[in-house]
């Protein structure tokens, strides 16, 4: 996972959504390709209740020298995190929950590789498990924040079985508050349904921020019409979870 859209409706926010949030969400600016460094819409506890606000994606741990890291943290291992340098404060002390539309993946079985938007098979919006950090050396101060992910057999093939982790609506104040035993936590919640379909690999570019990257695709038309997207330098979409 390394882009992911919000751009919310009423109908699609479920009623176990705060009213406060729900109307924080529709309020936000319509993302359709949120990619790591840009700002996003984060679920957190500010002053013992739960807010929204735009977080950058792309974890910075409060410690580190500048704000930016030499690692990859867009995403955290479920399985790894509590053990981690760089999340095992944010684990403890720091969660959120990141809204989304869906979120776009990789099939690098194909040649060209081709993208794909997987999102609920119910059409509601997801919530995320994330984690949130504050780096306050300099100014202008950061908060950022990465999403937890794990294997997930719902994530229809030719995709990887694995992606992010996802708290039912009426859970979501539970995970951002602080539950005793988390990953256990995380892995009792049951995961949603999904769906998957190809969508066009203009999402490659950062700039590309428009509804139409949700439209479906024929992969062998959109491969002729995007051939030049090869050459646009995207190292996050290196490494696919």
């Amino acid at each position: 996972m390394r882009r992911f859209v919000q751009s919310f409706s009423a109908e699609a926010l479920p009623p176990a959504v705060p009213r406060a949030i729900a109307l924080a969400l529709l309020e936000g600016p319509d993302r359709f390709n949120i990619a790591v460094r840009k700002p996003a819409a984060v679920i957190f506890e500010r002053e013992d209740r739960l807010v929204v606000e735009d977080f950058d994606w792309g974890l910075i741990p409060s410690w580190s020298k500048l704000p930016e890291t030499k690692y990859t943290t867009v995403t955290a291992r479920l399985e790894r995190a509590p053990r981690s340098r760089i999340f095992k404060r944010p684990w403890e002390q720091r969660r959120c929950v990141v809204p989304l539309n869906g979120y776009y993946k990789w099939d690098r079985s194909a040649s060209p590789p081709q993208p794909y938007f997987i999102q609920a098979q119910s059409g509601a919006v997801l919530f995320a498990a994330g984690l949130w950090d504050f780096w306050h050396r300099e100014e202008p101060h950061v908060y950022s924040f990465a999403i937890l992910t794990s294997g997930n057999p719902a994530i229809p093939p030719p995709l990887t079985p694995d992606g992010p982790v996802f708290v039912p609506a009426e859970k979501i104040g539970a995970w951002i508050e602080g539950v005793w035993f988390p990953q256990r936590f995380l892995r009792q919640v049951a995961q949603p349904a999904l769906e998957a379909y190809p969508v066009s690999r203009r999402i490659k570019s950062r700039d590309a921020d428009d509804y139409t990257l949700l439209d479906p695709v024929d992969p062998l038309e959109d491969a002729v019409a995007t051939a030049g997207f090869d050459d646009i330098d995207n190292n996050e979409e290196d490494e696919d979870d």
